[in-house]
């Protein structure tokens, strides 16, 4: 007796087809992830060098950094890009434009605020004293600040798409 052997059956086909249609699903979704994990490794990214430039910013102009909090403008700054919109027009202290300290200081401030509202999607930035800027119960930063005196500066820097809390804490030396 002979047997005949047959080709692939319907059903047969239909589940390879099934399986490699999952498999190309699968493969664009962890494309996707990968995708949004790169642009927020950027971000983050951008998001330390500018927390590094507004601290040595600040460490340069050490006549109005030292000062206590009511009276230092770096530890004023609180920018909402989405909020508070692109920032206004600043000081200039470039060329032979002469800067005293509070003028500089409100140069570095307008630098970083434009920095900000251009790389950042919703970004915002708070300059603070923060003796505990680590939430441990949520597992993240937090955006208040304790203000205590002789609490080191926090540069805390967000953006949307990164939750609510911020997505870098720089401290910066008192």
């Amino acid at each position: 007796m002979r047997r005949s052997q047959g080709g692939f059956t319907l059903i047969e086909v239909l589940v390879a087809l099934f399986v490699l249609a999952v498999g190309i699903v699968g493969a664009g979704a962890a494309q996707l992830a990968a995708q949004r994990t790169r642009q927020q490794a950027a971000l983050t990214s951008e998001a330390a060098q500018l927390a590094a430039s507004l601290a040595a910013r600040m460490q340069a102009n050490g006549a109005l950094s030292t000062l206590p909090t009511g009276a230092n403008p770096y530890l004023d700054l609180a920018y909402d890009a989405q909020l508070d919109g692109p920032p206004a027009g600043g000081a200039s202290c470039f060329g032979a434009a002469s800067c005293d300290p509070l003028r500089l200081a409100a140069f570095d401030l307008h630098e970083t605020r434009l920095a900000l509202h251009g790389r950042f999607p919703g970004g915002r930035i708070a300059v603070c004293r923060d003796a505990a800027p680590w939430d441990a119960a949520r597992s993240r930063y937090r955006w208040a600040c304790s203000d205590n005196a002789g609490a080191p500066v926090a540069i805390k820097i967000g953006w949307h798409g990164a939750g609510d809390g911020p997505a870098h804490v720089t401290l910066v030396a008192r």
